[in-house]
């Protein structure tokens, strides 16, 4: 391991994080809940995402799961405990969560999500937060919060963006569980691999993008790609002008021109 872990990060319970090879691995350690997502366990992914966004050796990061389920949603002592909730204390714990979803979605560096099983609910929310997700072909997934009168309000903000309105609407209203097939048809998994291999797939998919390409690069695409679709068409064409002509004075693009010039084959991950 090439990060002390600080702390707060070894007395985490639900969590584990450790950076090898540059990339950053965070753990959802419940496998006897199902990896279900309670308020301790979100406050959790926050400090570990927080770290691993500030971890010099870390450039990418991994979000996965221990035992057969990725996620399946909320917890469901929690559930049970929401029930005394009033609207003040609801919003919180609302708030919470967005603010998760939110920093993953924001983060500087590419999260990669790598789903061992099924992601239901809050789980399947983690999965559609990711850059870019792996899973394997027996993975279920779902947004099953209308079936319990529920509501999938802070996923659908991120859905829509995604995989379109069509696709959000059918996935959201039915509240029906897809195939990791059909998620991938939809947009919502771009890879799908057999179990066995794949730790391995997203190892070296993850070294790839530390090794070939620049982390600033990564950073600033990821933040453009959260912007422009906020953005009216000419504020956003405005926007991507400065952006290009910021990136071509960065250290970065020097380097990377100067390879390319030169011939010679730049690895950005030393």
């Amino acid at each position: 391991m090439e990060d002390m872990p600080t702390q707060e990060l070894e007395d985490l319970r639900f969590i584990r994080y450790e950076a090898q090879d540059s990339i950053g691995y965070i753990t959802l350690n419940r496998p006897e809940k199902r990896n279900a997502l309670s308020a301790e366990m979100v406050t959790e992914l926050k400090l570990a995402f927080e770290h691993a966004e500030d971890d010099a050796a870390c450039k990418v990061i991994v979000l996965r799961a221990e035992g057969e389920v990725f996620c399946a949603g909320a917890d469901l002592a929690y559930i049970q405990e929401m029930q005394g909730f009033g609207y003040t204390d609801n919003l919180a714990d609302s708030t919470h969560l967005m603010q998760l979803f939110h920093q993953i979605y924001t983060l500087k560096k590419v999260v990669i999500g790598q789903v061992q099983g099924h992601a239901l609910a809050g789980g399947c929310g983690l999965v559609t937060i990711c850059d870019f997700a792996f899973a394997v072909p027996e993975a279920k997934f779902g947004y099953t919060e209308v079936k319990i009168g529920f509501l999938p309000a802070i996923v659908s903000v991120f859905l829509l963006r995604k995989v379109g309105e069509a696709r959000t609407k059918q996935l959201l209203l039915t509240g029906d569980a897809v195939s990791a097939q059909m998620a991938q048809e939809f947009g919502l998994v771009n890879f799908l691999v057999p179990r066995e291999e794949l730790a391995a797939n997203v190892y070296r998919f993850a070294r790839r993008l530390c090794v070939e390409n620049s982390g600033q690069s990564m950073e600033s695409t990821k933040e453009m790609l959260a912007r422009i679709p906020e953005m009216p068409l000419e504020d956003s064409l405005r926007y991507a002008a400065r952006l290009n002509a910021e990136a071509r004075g960065s250290d970065d693009c020097r380097r990377g021109i100067a390879a390319f010039l030169s011939k010679e084959k730049i690895v950005w991950d030393n």
